[in-house]
């Protein structure tokens, strides 16, 4: 049995305890979380379950194997930190922190401690994000040319966060997943429509190697709501669409091809449209394959998918497109570090989980 404490039972961490606690393969040892009403909440659902309101708890507890982190991201790197010092394996939601200096002291921290840690990049273990990379791996819709994806909604509105550190994590993770890369420049633009300073519609544009790019729409301010991927490579194109019942996948034998060898004045780009398919997909919620993939990494000692180093990846990419949203637009280069832990902004760094 792995034992785990959960650090925060508010409206994401309330959907991990759930997972947690119907795991064959765990048990909850307690939950930690200083709002009274939020322990409130779990002891009417989980009555077996030792409460207590101080963090500090479950870390002095020796009978605790892991902890798992769904308090507001702002404490993220300390409350992280602490566990791994404590001798604790960490699971940690997104963003694992909000500066690439916190990201980089983790990221040096974890193999010193000789523990699993994780971070909740959700769509990773989404069944759809599995078909995709599959795609991509198998060469059935070729190189990848280019990605865009939208996730746009009308609300929540924050007032402690902006759009930017709220939703990019969930599309920089996969975008860098079935991309297998780092970009080596970002930038975005966004406008503060609603609040003064918080950013309620961002444009983010991921500039890689070999003329690859990716955009990525953010926002709280629209009329629909969606969460869709598009990807483009030189064989096929998908569509991944989470807004979908059961069809999330749509593979479109299309593509474009430029006239081979010497082109005389007026040749034509071959255009070619085929069949459409929609393959089943495993509709298995990704919050139950992500928490058994971090139970069976603990059992086993193996390294998380969305391990630290996938977890400096996206916080130091959103970083970059903070940085260039507050100056302007500008590209800024992955490679250049920040001088101090200025990247994210106090007035617009998420306080919540997903």
């Amino acid at each position: 049995m792995v034992r785990i404490a959960m650090a925060g039972v508010g409206e994401w961490g309330k959907n991990l305890l759930r997972n947690f606690a119907s795991h064959p393969d765990v048990q909850v040892g307690c939950v930690c979380d200083p709002s009274d009403k939020n322990r409130a909440a779990a002891a009417r659902l989980h009555p077996a379950v030792r409460l207590e309101p101080a963090y500090e708890a479950a870390l002095a507890d020796p009978a605790i194997d892991a902890v798992v982190i769904a308090a507001p991201a702002v404490v993220h790197f300390e409350m992280a930190r602490a566990a791994l010092l404590a001798g604790k394996h960490v699971y940690v939601e997104k963003p694992m922190c909000l500066t690439g200096a916190h990201a980089r002291a983790l990221a040096a921290l974890v193999p010193k401690c000789g523990k699993v840690f994780m971070v909740g990049h959700l769509l990773e273990y989404h069944p759809a994000v599995a078909k995709l990379r599959g795609l991509v791996e198998s060469g059935e819709i070729g190189r990848i040319l280019y990605i865009y994806s939208q996730r746009l909604n009308l609300g929540r509105i924050r007032h402690d966060e902006n759009a930017l550190w709220s939703f990019a994590p969930h599309d920089v993770s996969v975008i860098t997943y079935l991309l297998g890369e780092d970009p080596v420049s970002v930038c975005a633009r966004g406008a503060d429509y609603i609040q003064e300073g918080v950013e309620d519609v961002v444009f983010i544009n991921l500039e890689f190697r070999n003329k690859r790019m990716a955009n990525v729409h953010l926002s709280w301010l629209d009329p629909n709501k969606v969460r869709k991927f598009t990807i483009v490579g030189t064989k096929k194109m998908a569509v991944f669409d989470d807004m979908e019942g059961t069809e999330k996948i749509r593979i479109y034998d299309k593509g474009a091809e430029p006239p081979a060898g010497f082109s005389p004045f007026g040749a034509y780009v071959a255009v070619r449209s085929g069949d459409i398919l929609i393959p089943q997909i495993d509709l298995a919620e990704p919050l139950r394959n992500e928490v058994n993939h971090f139970v069976d990494c603990v059992k086993t000692g193996r390294t998380p998918r969305s391990d630290v180093m996938d977890g400096l990846r996206v916080v130091r990419i959103i970083e970059a497109a903070q940085r260039s949203l507050k100056g302007g637009g500008g590209p800024v280069p992955l490679d250049a570090e920040p001088a101090d832990d200025a990247g994210a902004t106090p007035g617009s760094a998420p306080a919540t989980g997903n």
